[in-house]
């Protein structure tokens, strides 16, 4: 059984900063990519960043500059730095990783989301 947990999020003032940490547990033999995703109030989920497991990153363009992703491949975390927070970051914040429980095979998990709110 493989477990996604974030931890981090929390409620702050616009131009302050959070960290979001997600940790992988359970039967894992391989970490592929690793992302965050966010949904705010009547809006779809959307990509906010991803690292590959060579370390490669990508951002949505509206985060470029203020967040930053890392992972740690052998604690199996990763986080989510986000400097410069506006209130349109506001939103569910949601873990997301390619995890190979076996050699053979290949799932996409998710963490239960934490809420990040910005006030203005």
């Amino acid at each position: 059984q493989v477990q996604l947990v974030e931890s981090g999020g929390g409620l702050v003032q616009a131009g302050g900063s959070l960290r979001l940490s997600c940790a992988a547990s359970g039967s894992i033999f391989k970490i592929n990519a690793m992302r965050w995703y966010r949904q705010a109030p009547g809006k779809q989920r959307e990509l906010v960043a991803a690292v590959t497991k060579s370390g490669s990153t990508n951002y949505v363009e509206s985060v470029k500059g203020r967040f930053t992703i890392s992972r740690d491949i052998g604690k199996n975390t990763v986080a989510l730095q986000m400097n410069s927070l506006k209130p349109e970051d506001t939103a569910v914040y949601y873990c997301n990783a390619e995890i190979m429980p076996t050699p053979l095979n290949t799932y996409s998990y998710w963490g239960q989301g934490t809420q990040v709110t910005v006030s203005a």
